[in-house]
């Protein structure tokens, strides 16, 4: 097998799953806080693609267009908070799930209302566009590895918020005990809407990067949304270090698996066989992984503490 192909899908894996950590670390943190079951947090990863998309063609300037899309969807967020999910923290999970479901389909008529259903593609700038030469005779696209290094700064700078800053100890100690935090005096409302706008900044910050790399098109936002819950279970729900490596995991695995499943099948199947249970155990692995993790360690596996 060519090491480089390897290694090449290696590190498509780590993009991919620095990608679900910025999903699943905003909705980690808004289910450990707030306790609140958002399905609609894909929806927001959609909204951050469609506004820099937008941003971008209107202002001429890529990275003027990502900022204003970031913002944008920070600014969403924060509204949907207020508008609609403020009054659901006090509701079972049950009630959570048929609203923020509702919500799903309210955002995905209102995209393809102002953007049609037709699929829409980022154009990089020349400056982004190329490849890097990782060793001798491999090469990698340039912007894989930019979304690469600005996955693992943010998750570095969210650990430095949750941990070091005076934010940081309101949202652990909001998770441990929000009602003593309130007590204290601090504006828990103000709060929930800082953080459910932190969480639907980053959601639309993993949007606006997959616009170049995938289609941006109405519904975009479901599939990963199940991938993002499959890494909250296996790295533990509510933890931001389980996010990140359940995130990583997540994403190894699966582009491996898609990438090699097949022919590693091949070698002890007919190529029939391979070709027809190839793609779906593909498809199958990070469910099974989700299954021994829960089998092994029910809490996943970095419960979390406050972190």
């Amino acid at each position: 097998m060519n090491l480089a192909l390897v290694f090449e899908q290696l590190l498509n894996g780590v993009q991919f799953g620095v990608m679900l950590f910025l999903m699943a670390a905003g909705l980690t943190l808004v289910f450990g806080i707030m306790n609140l079951v958002n399905l609609a947090h894909g929806s927001l990863y959609m909204v951050g693609a469609y506004l820099a998309v937008s941003a971008i063609q209107w202002t001429g300037n890529y990275l003027l267009g990502v900022l204003l899309g970031l913002a944008g969807t920070l600014l969403v967020g924060m509204l949907v908070e207020v508008v609609a999910l403020r009054t659901l923290y006090e509701r079972d999970h049950l009630d959570q799930v048929l609203a923020t479901f509702g919500l799903i389909l309210f955002f995905n008529e209102l995209v393809a209302m102002i953007w049609g259903r037709t699929a829409l593609y980022t154009e990089l700038p020349s400056w982004l566009e190329g490849h890097i030469e990782i060793f001798s005779g491999s090469r990698y696209p340039l912007y894989r590895a930019l979304v690469i290094a600005v996955g693992l700064g943010v998750a570095l700078g969210l650990w430095y918020v949750v941990t070091r800053t005076r934010l940081g100890m309101l949202i652990r100690a909001g998770a441990s005990n929000r009602t003593m935090v309130a007590a204290l005096g601090v504006n828990i409302r103000l709060l929930y809407t800082v953080v459910f706008g932190f969480g639907a900044a980053l959601a639309g910050l993993a949007g606006l990067m997959s616009g170049p790399i995938y289609a941006v098109q109405p519904g975009m936002g479901e599939l990963i949304l199940i991938q993002v819950f499959v890494v909250i279970v296996i790295g533990g729900i509510g933890s931001i270090r389980g996010a990140f490596v359940g995130a990583l995991v997540v994403g190894i695995v699966d582009t491996l698996g898609r990438a090699f499943l097949k022919p590693l099948l091949g070698t002890v199947l007919s190529p029939t066989a391979a070709e027809a249970a190839g793609p779906a155990l593909a498809s199958m692995l990070i469910y099974l992984l989700m299954a021994v993790v829960l089998a092994l360690r029910p809490e996943g596996l970095f419960p979390s503490r406050g972190t």
